[in-house]
């Protein structure tokens, strides 16, 4: 079913009409994701050529509407825009009377909790953060990684339980960070995914300094046992090596593109 096919959200119990600021890597997949799950997409944000292919791609037939449009027709708001420009966006929006009672929104920062969306908040919307652990491709590969990734999720405790389920919708796992604890999440994730990269990028660069050519098929085996081996000490009792050579776009030989 495409994400326009989905039910309205009058028509179908518990289910929302979804918008989607931001047509990176991250707001297309999470959108249909939850168009998968029943819920209704009716509009995304997007203004770089590259976004708006990328939304007409992974979410056809769903409108192109500009930010306010988005939060005024939404239910849940997901704001995937960099973390840098979220707190602007939010008081920006607020300032403007967007926010709605009653209406979810929901952010992908990793270092932010709920304390950013306090202007929208403050206009009766219920503040949701939630972040997939994980490093997208911004195409559809990425719908069925979810179904193998954590969420964080931080939220006031009566609405906690919204964004665990939209979590599972989605077909992730939902994992509770406190308000306190983001900034040390996201220092771990960025840890992650910037030393892992720079030392694979680092390796397979000095290989073809030697004159190996296909240095990233070459380092391949090594990588794998050595993160397999130390996600192990770590307690992962497993790794999914495709996904690893997924975030380095397609091998190791070729670097993802950096977001938008």
């Amino acid at each position: 079913m495409s994400p326009s096919a989905a039910a309205s959200p009058s028509s179908r119990a518990g289910r929302l009409g979804v918008g989607i600021i931001g047509a990176g890597r991250v707001g297309p997949v999470l959108g249909a994701a939850l168009a998968g799950a029943g819920h209704a997409l009716v509009g995304i944000s997007a203004v770089s050529e590259a976004s708006l292919e990328r939304a007409d791609a992974m979410l056809p037939g769903v409108p192109v509407l500009t930010v306010p449009e988005v939060v005024e027709r939404s239910e849940l708001v997901i704001l995937a825009v960099p973390a840098a420009e979220l707190p602007a966006l939010v008081s920006g929006l607020a300032a403007t009377g967007a926010w709605q009672p009653g209406q979810l929104v929901l952010h992908t920062a990793a270092q932010y909790g709920t304390e950013v969306l306090a202007p929208a908040l403050q206009r009766g919307a219920i503040p949701l953060a939630v972040h997939p652990a994980m490093t997208f491709t911004g195409t559809s590969l990425d719908i069925s990684r979810l179904g193998e990734a954590w969420f964080a999720v931080t939220a006031p405790a009566p609405v906690l339980p919204i964004g665990q389920a939209l979590v599972v919708e989605m077909g992730g796992e939902p994992h509770i960070v406190a308000e306190a604890d983001r900034p040390a999440y996201a220092e771990a994730v960025e840890t992650a995914v910037s030393f892992s990269s720079a030392i694979v990028d680092q390796a397979a660069r000095l290989l073809r300094g030697i004159g190996i050519e296909n240095a990233g098929t070459f380092i391949a085996p090594l990588v794998r046992s050595s993160v397999e081996a130390a996600l192990a000490r770590s307690g992962a009792s497993t790794i999914d090596v495709a996904d690893l050579l997924a975030d380095t776009g397609g091998g190791f030989d070729n670097p993802p593109a950096s977001e938008e």
